[in-house]
């Protein structure tokens, strides 16, 4: 997350991460929020700029990133525990 710093991001990453969970219909609590939201916008993040050359800016295109990431990250491992 380019430009948020490190606040920044724990909020993005709390926001997102507590999205994904009503969008994906899991229960998590309010760490593993944070720790999916960071780790769906980092992962998400790399693939766009893998992808693209580029990825979203600012607070808003962040977050974006960020509940997409980490509803790939839940769906991901919904897969792998079944």
């Amino acid at each position: 997350m380019s430009g948020i710093g490190i606040i920044g991001s724990i909020i993005i990453g709390a926001i997102a991460g507590w999205i994904a969970e009503k969008v994906m219909k899991a229960d998590h609590g309010l760490l593993t929020n944070i720790i999916l939201g960071i780790l769906g916008a980092v992962v998400l993040n790399w693939l766009l700029v893998l992808i693209t050359g580029s990825t979203l800016g600012g607070w808003l295109g962040q977050l974006i990133v960020a509940v997409i990431g980490a509803c790939i990250l839940i769906g991901a491992w919904r897969a792998i525990r079944r």
